[in-house]
């Protein structure tokens, strides 16, 4: 662990984080000196990412069952971690699903569950936590977006809807909080293209629709990339962690890139 903690004894909640991206944060900012609730609808792996930031980062967690389309299991979220910690300074809406198809098949029940899960979701998860750092007077609010939220994404639009909207409200509500002193900003990451999403779903949902192998995709989506690697959770958590620091006080309302290159806008 490193002396120096950016974020030492702040408390935070990361949605989404039992596995992948999600799980990464809550390492990091466990590492920079958060007490950190562990919000997943898996509750068994998300104990088991508490027990790891307690044994290893020596901080505070707590595991929350949470799906972020219910609006009492997010109230319940926010309550818990307020109740356990004593308050709330970070909020991360991470948790997210991607379903792509064309949009002459796409099932209106797809779409509907992409949408819930990533916009409205994250509606809820930053409406609870906007009602505590608000009286507090303090606080920031971060969602995980994509560099689909900045550009269209081929036979991909529920994705890429839920992220543009996601960037708008993220916009909107910076604008009603930042005379609260509570900033929101969002996060657009590049491919992460070792995840557990692009390895269990991504590979073959892309490899099917696009015709080629799983190896021919992943050269495909390399070749995009300026830097030229993926995207990795350092890279990811390098950012959150800088926005969510004091060093970043004078950023609200902005959706940082995070993708090589790939996006600029």
């Amino acid at each position: 662990m490193c002396d120096y903690q950016r974020l030492k004894d702040r408390v935070a909640i990361v949605t989404g984080s039992a596995q992948g991206l999600g799980e990464a944060l809550a390492y990091r900012l466990a590492k920079e000196g958060c007490d950190v609730t562990v919000a997943d609808i898996k509750i068994d792996k998300a104990r088991e990412v508490v027990r790891r930031i307690e044994e290893e980062y020596k901080r505070r967690a707590l595991a929350v069952k949470c799906d972020v389309t219910n609006e009492e299991d997010v109230k319940n979220m926010v309550e818990k971690t307020v109740e356990v910690f004593g308050k709330l300074d970070i909020m991360v809406a991470n948790a997210g699903i991607l379903i792509a198809h064309d949009i002459t098949e796409f099932p209106l029940e797809d779409w509907k569950k992409v949408i819930d899960v990533n916009l409205t979701g994250y509606f809820l998860c930053a409406r609870e936590a906007a009602k505590v750092m608000l009286k507090q007077r303090s606080g920031v609010i971060i969602q995980i977006n994509s560099k689909s939220g900045k550009k269209g994404s081929f036979r991909n639009s529920a994705y890429s809807a839920s992220k543009f909207g996601g960037i708008g409200f993220t916009q909107s509500i910076a604008l009603d909080l930042a005379p609260y002193n509570v900033r929101v900003v969002a996060v657009c990451p590049g491919d992460l293209l070792d995840s557990p999403l692009w390895k269990e779903s991504l590979y073959d949902q892309y490899a099917k629709r696009l015709g080629i192998s799983r190896e021919e995709v992943r050269e495909r989506y390399l070749k995009q990339v300026p830097l030229g690697r993926a995207c990795t959770y350092d890279d990811v958590a390098n950012v959150v962690v800088f926005l969510a620091s004091d060093e970043a006080s004078y950023i609200t309302g902005d959706a940082v890139n995070v993708s090589g290159g790939v996006e600029m806008r």
